[in-house]
Parts: C-alpha cells; structure tokens; sequence
C-alpha cells in the first residue's frame, strides 16, 4: 500500500467528480455497509468546485484534470471516481500504479456476472452519448436490453422520495424489455436500489458498491502478495 507520512495508507478513496452534496452523501450510505474489521477503510470526497452533475460533454471533461490531482495529493490503496460514465479514467490510471475503477465498467462488469442481457436507467438524454461510448469500449452493446433515461436534476434525484415511483416504474419497463438485471445509470439513484429491484423483479446494480466491491478485492489481493513476498524476504 501507499505510504503517507511515515504510516500505511489502506484506504479506497471514491472521488464525486460533481460538486453535488446530496449525491456524495449517497454515495456513502450506498457503501458503509462495506466498513467490516479487516477491510480497507472506504472514503467519499467530491471536488467542491466542479459541475452540479456530469450532464454533458463539458462537464465530463473538465473534471479530468481535478481528479487526477486529488490522485495526486491523496494516498489510497484503490481509487473510484464517483460518476456513472467514467470520466477522467484514462487520464486518473495514468497518475497513479494504484488501480483505479470506473463506476459504470464496474457496474457493467457486475451486471453480466448476474445476467446476459441488462438495462440502463439514465440520468438524462445527455447521459447517453458518454455510457455508449464505455458499452463500445467493452464490446458489450448487444447485451444492452434496454436504455431509459429520468430526466430529472441531480437535487430532485437525490431526494429519498420523490424521485422513486419514476425509478421504480423504469426498472420495471426495463425488465419487460428483456432485461435480466437493471444498471441505476447515475449515483445519484444510490437510495433507491432495493426499491427498484423489489419494483423490477429482477438483480439491481448500485455503481458505487459495484465499484467498492471490485476495489476491495484488488486491494485484498494486493495485501495478500505483498504478505507473500515479505514471507519470502
């Protein structure tokens, strides 16, 4: 693991990329259940000065650059970046030797371990163009049932309320659709996964913990190599 200040760093370290509190606040609720004796610490931050949301292609690069300096500053056994298209991944990897996680590959990755086919709930129309890109990228847009977006602001999103009959009501056309497991297409959507999967009958993926799960076992991994090799000095 890193070192900071003469100490071990075993953290994962999930950064929103949107300035968003209410959507950083979700993100912790989605993955404390992960805090276990044993197990890397899991931390949530978001950058203070970035977009509300990630809506559009401007918002998804601008925040390149900031997240690759908390990568930077911050010393983490794994990273996460916070937002359901991955933005800044190329560039997060290439500041760091520590692994570094996309939401939306992790949740993606997740989804076909539990069915061949799976569907998406968007944030918006805009969402679109920036998760086909990632489909493409990992060859699986075939395996894409179906897509549906909420159109909703990240505020109204993140309310524990009203946002879910809407949510509820998508996973479950998205199941009709031939869906065997529904993506929540935004980690704004956190509070509301086991409403959805009650409502769609069907696996529901939270990107957050998707992506938890996945750091926590590169970062267990990791302990256990380099347990390997200091027996071996």
């Amino acid at each position: 693991m890193q070192q900071q200040a003469g100490r071990m760093v075993e953290r994962i370290l999930i950064i929103n990329p949107n300035s968003s509190i209410s959507c950083t606040d979700g993100m912790a609720e989605a993955v404390a259940h992960y805090a276990a004796p044993g197990l890397p610490r899991i931390e949530v931050v978001r950058l203070p000065d970035g977009p509300p949301a990630i809506i559009n292609w401007r918002d998804w690069f601008s925040v390149a650059e900031p997240l690759a300096r908390v990568i930077e500053a911050e010393a983490a056994a794994a990273y996460i970046i916070g937002c359901v298209s991955d933005p800044g991944l190329d560039l997060a990897r290439s500041v760091t030797r520590r692994p570094v996680f996309g939401m939306l590959r992790s949740a993606v990755t997740a989804a076909l371990n539990r069915a061949d086919r799976f569907g998406m709930i968007g944030f918006t129309d805009l969402s679109r163009p920036r998760q086909d890109k990632c489909f493409q990228a990992l060859g699986v847009e075939s395996r894409l049932a179906g897509w549906i977006p909420l159109n909703l602001d990240m505020e109204m999103l993140t309310d524990p309320v009203a946002p879910r009959a809407k949510i509820c009501a998508t996973a479950r056309a998205l199941a009709a659709q031939g869906a065997g497991v529904v993506i929540l297409g935004c980690a704004g959507m956190a509070r509301h996964r086991a409403a959805a999967e009650d409502a769609a009958g069907v696996p529901v993926i939270e990107p957050a913990q998707a992506a938890a799960a996945a750091a926590i076992a590169a970062v267990l991994a990791e302990r256990e190599m380099t347990g390997l090799r200091l027996a071996a000095e």
